[in-house]
């Protein structure tokens, strides 16, 4: 059986409240996302997993599929884990809301990996580094990966070596995580260790449970909306980009 796909969405973001909304171009962003995710030629099926009615409204009215969820998930990775236990599947893949350039070929590529690998319970896609100032940019995860296995997470740097060191073993985390079904549900009912809940990174809930996190690798990311700032970048990429505009005209004929 093919992976399912859950998006978690809810409007009190920390950092951009509302931002799942936000209008991108005439459609609001998780509906950006979901549709990309129809795209994927290598997904079973994808569902919304929110605990607001205004959401479940939206995405409904665009004819999504939607699971209501408790209102205390404290990361989507909690709330994923309430909505797919209502799904028959194997493997499930969570994909962020925040991701509106999302591309379907990477969500196939990250699919078709952990479809093939019966050893691991946990994916994460990375990507590589491109600039200095990332490393200490707290809006987003990084990670060092040793053997395509992510053994920490952070958003600054440990690290003092110079950048070209650092891209070695440094990469970005991507909105792009995948679980095992039992897995996931078994350690979301974990008690949330000391790093998690300090640095605010839910991954690390599967590393200090000592399971491994594997690397998927992409050789590039997309920018997500983190930040007010960061809706310009999108908007950029979605009237210039070739790629990113072919992808836009098929959603838009979903």
């Amino acid at each position: 059986m093919k992976p399912i796909v859950i998006i978690p969405a809810r409007l009190e973001s920390m950092r951009l409240p509302r931002k799942i909304l936000i209008d991108i171009l005439g459609l609001p962003m998780i509906e950006h996302v979901r549709r990309r995710v129809l795209l994927s030629q290598n997904i079973e099926d994808v569902y919304i997993a929110t605990c607001d009615n205004e959401i479940k409204e939206c995405v409904e009215k665009f004819g999504g599929k939607v699971i209501m969820t408790k209102k205390d998930h404290i990361n989507g990775t909690s709330r994923v884990a309430e909505a797919v236990e209502s799904i028959k599947c194997d493997k499930v893949i969570l994909v962020q809301g925040d991701e509106p350039l999302l591309l379907p070929s990477q969500l196939d590529e990250l699919s078709l990996k952990i479809q093939d690998d019966n050893k691991h319970v946990a994916w994460n896609a990375t990507s590589p580094i491109e600039n200095e100032e990332e490393l200490n940019r707290h809006s987003f995860v990084k990670c060092s990966v040793i053997n395509s296995q992510i053994l920490y997470c952070f958003r600054k740097s440990p690290s003092h070596n110079n950048f070209d060191l650092q891209k070695k073993y440094i990469r970005k985390i991507l909105g792009l995580l995948a679980f095992r079904k039992n897995f996931l549900i078994k350690i979301s009912k974990t008690k949330p260790g000391l790093i998690e809940q300090l640095e605010s990174i839910e991954q690390l809930r599967v590393i200090e449970n000592s399971y491994p996190l594997i690397s998927i690798p992409f050789e590039k990311s997309q920018a997500s909306i983190n930040e007010s700032e960061d809706l310009a970048i999108v908007l950029k990429f979605l009237k210039n980009d070739k790629e990113q505009q072919e992808i836009f005209n098929k959603i838009l004929a979903l």
